[in-house]
Parts: structure tokens; C-alpha cells; sequence
């Protein structure tokens, strides 16, 4: 119990650590907020005035969009920005020394997941004021609410195991903005992130889309914020790409700065 409770301590010592150095880099921290709704203002004033058919139902596009940018957050806070900031703490030699230091390393890649999560978490929270208040998007309440947060936390969770995954694929820091929007962005648009996918898809969009958990997750806040139908086995799916990059990260992960 002594060592779990020194673990949490150790834990939360580190967040404040990381939360520390997230705000003193305003203009990272700046557009960390800013793009989610900079997206949902540009994707609903070009496309906003229209309609998708989702799960039998119309809904207007302006709303389709909260729930699409809150989906946005989330990858954004927890994997395009451990992966990018992560690449380039390596390659400063700063998780070399980390890494030498008594600080566990579960710690250390715990802390980073805790801190994504809690960004990621007020994210959806300003999204979705912000979609209230200007798009007249509802806000989810109840059991509703619920499946909500277990997606989110579930999804945050997976998102960063992949992001120290992908890690493992970046060179060097000049490279990580290039390899981790190439593994991200082309999933964002065939899941109906920024180009609404309604009943009417086509076939091998819908097919590819469901492989990868970007598709997945989106469906679970779709469900939380559109009333469309919330499955459980969205969750498992994205929970199983989480374990994988956690697995391929306990395998491939590095401390040290790499020659390529």
C-alpha cells in the first residue's frame, strides 16, 4: 500500500510538473485551445447550414460539428501533442536524464497521460459551451453523460498510448510534426471529422474508417452530444488500439536521442 500510495504522490508531483511547463509555452498552450474552435467556427460557417442523415435521424451540421471538434480535442491534446513534445524531450536529451534519475518511468509516462487527459477533458468542456451558446448544441446529461466520460477517458487513454507508440516511427524532432499529422489527418476526414459522413457514406470510406480507432471514437461522442446510438463495442474497439500502442510502446519506446 506504502509503495502504491508513493507511486500516486510521485504521480501527481509530476502532473503539476508538466502542467507547469505546458503553460509557460503560451503559444503552444494558445493554439492547443484555440484550433478546436477555430475549426468548428471555419467547418460551420462554410458548411454549417446544412443537414446529414446520422443513424436514421437529420441533424444540422452546425451541431454535427461540436461533437466532431470535441472529438478533435481529444486526438489533439493526447496524441498530436505527447508524440510531438515527447520526440522532442528526447531529442533535447531531457528523458535521458529523466530516465536516470529515481523517478519510474511509469511515473514519468503516467503523468504526461494524466495531464493530456485533464487538457483534453476542459477542451470538450469549452467546445461545448461554446456550441451551446452559439450553435444551440445540447448538452448530455444523465446516463447520456456517462457513456460520454467512459469514452473520453477510455479514448484519451488509447490516443496517448499511441502517441508514445508512434514515438518509436520519428526520427528526429524535425520530423515529428510531418510523421504524426501524416498518421492522423488522413483518419480524420475518412471518420467524418471534418467532412460530415452521414447514413449514405460511401462503402469503402465506412470500411476503412472502422479499422482505425479515430472512426470509433467519434461515433462514441456523436453519441453523447447527437443522440444518435451509443455501442459499447466502440469502446472496446478503441480500447484495443489503446493496448496495442501501449504494448508497442513498452517494446519500441526509447529514452535515448536517435542518430536517424
Amino acid at each position: 500500500m506504502n509503495a502504491t500510495v508513493k507511486a500516486a504522490a510521485l504521480t501527481l508531483s509530476q502532473v503539476r510538473y508538466v502542467n507547469k511547463a505546458f503553460w509557460r509555452n503560451p503559444a503552444s498552450a494558445f493554439f492547443t485551445f484555440a484550433f478546436p474552435l477555430m475549426f468548428l467556427v471555419i467547418f460551420t460557417a462554410l458548411l454549417g447550414d446544412g443537414t446529414v442523415r446520422l443513424g436514421g435521424r437529420l441533424i444540422a451540421q452546425s451541431t454535427y460539428y461540436v461533437a466532431a471538434m470535441a472529438a478533435f480535442a481529444v486526438i489533439t491534446a493526447c496524441y498530436n501533442n505527447i508524440a510531438m513534445a515527447v520526440t522532442f524531450q528526447r531529442d533535447a536529451g531531457i528523458l535521458k536524464r529523466t530516465d536516470g534519475t529515481p523517478l519510474p518511468s511509469a511515473v514519468f509516462l503516467g503523468a504526461r497521460m494524466l495531464h493530456a487527459l485533464l487538457v483534453a477533458v476542459l477542451l470538450v468542456a469549452i467546445t461545448v459551451g461554446f456550441g451551446r451558446v452559439f450553435y444551440s448544441a445540447d448538452i448530455p446529461t444523465g446516463v447520456t453523460l456517462l457513456r460520454l466520460l467512459v469514452m473520453l477517458v477510455v479514448g484519451a487513454a488509447s490516443f496517448c498510448a499511441l502517441a508514445f507508440a508512434v514515438t518509436a516511427a520519428i526520427p528526429n524532432a524535425d520530423a515529428s510534426a510531418a510523421i504524426v499529422n501524416a498518421t492522423i489527418l488522413p483518419l480524420l476526414f475518412l471518420s467524418g471529422i471534418f467532412v460530415p459522413l452521414g447514413d449514405n457514406a460511401p462503402a469503402w470510406i465506412v470500411w476503412i474508417g472502422r479499422i482505425f480507432p479515430v472512426k470509433h471514437f467519434a461515433a462514441g461522442m456523436q453519441a453523447g452530444f447527437l443522440g444518435t446510438t451509443f455501442h459499447w463495442s466502440d469502446v472496446v474497439i478503441v480500447a484495443a488500439w489503446g493496448v496495442a500502442g501501449l504494448l508497442a510502446a513498452i517494446r519500441f519506446f526509447s529514452w535515448e536521442p536517435r542518430n536517424g
